[in-house]
């Protein structure tokens, strides 16, 4: 017993939410050379990055307690549904973490800490099949935040400690427009679909372990 709750408070060290400061020494609009708005060419991408890219949390006004993760995987085209000016805390099931791969948000950066991280989470431990997932992510700019509190926030380590545990997670709603035609509530009956919806929680601000 004792071996279980010393692993469970290194799980929680490493996890437990804290407040969040800006990256240090670096401006917020410039990460390792990559601006806040990633090589985008085009505006709407490049607002798109924008908002991957915050690093403060919502505040407690701008959370909104009806987004919950069965909330957010309700059927239906859901484009509307949320505003990417909310807040959310959901609880779920991790079912995978893999890295992000390259991408304009972060300048087309193919090594593990420039890259985001994805955590495919979902109502049951057991709902494996992608279209009962929603995605949340883990940015290089808040790994690094996280790293300066002595936080392991790297893909590796996430993936590592937290697949089959369910976990509290908060940060900002962000409409990924790029995977709507790969979601289940904007394409529904897709073959090639891999996720319920093109809402994540992106970037996440904090993670923990659900009570």
């Amino acid at each position: 017993m004792r071996l279980l709750a010393l692993a469970f408070s290194f799980f929680f060290y490493i996890l437990a939410p804290s407040p969040v400061a800006e990256i240090p020494h670096q401006s917020p609009q410039d990460f390792d050379g990559c601006s806040i708005d990633g090589d985008a060419q085009t505006a709407s991408l490049q607002a798109l990055n924008e908002q991957k890219n915050r690093t403060t949390p919502p505040m407690k006004s701008q959370i909104d307690s009806a987004i919950t993760l069965e909330a957010v995987l309700v059927p239906g085209n859901d484009v509307t549904r949320w505003k990417p000016s909310q807040g959310a805390i959901v609880k779920g099931y991790v079912i995978n973490v893999k890295p992000g791969g390259p991408e304009t948000v972060n300048c087309h950066a193919k090594d593990l800490p420039h890259t985001d991280t994805h955590i495919e989470i979902a109502l049951n431990p057991g709902d494996s099949e992608g279209i009962k997932h929603m995605i949340v992510e883990v940015t290089p700019r808040v790994r690094a935040i996280m790293a300066a509190k002595g936080k392991n926030w790297s893909t590796p380590n996430l993936h590592a400690i937290l697949i089959g545990k369910k976990i509290t997670v908060m940060g900002w709603m962000m409409l990924d427009k790029e995977h709507c035609s790969a979601s289940e509530n904007t394409n529904p009956g897709n073959p090639k679909n891999w996720r319920a919806t093109c809402w994540e929680i992106h970037p996440v601000m904090e993670l923990a372990p659900a009570p």
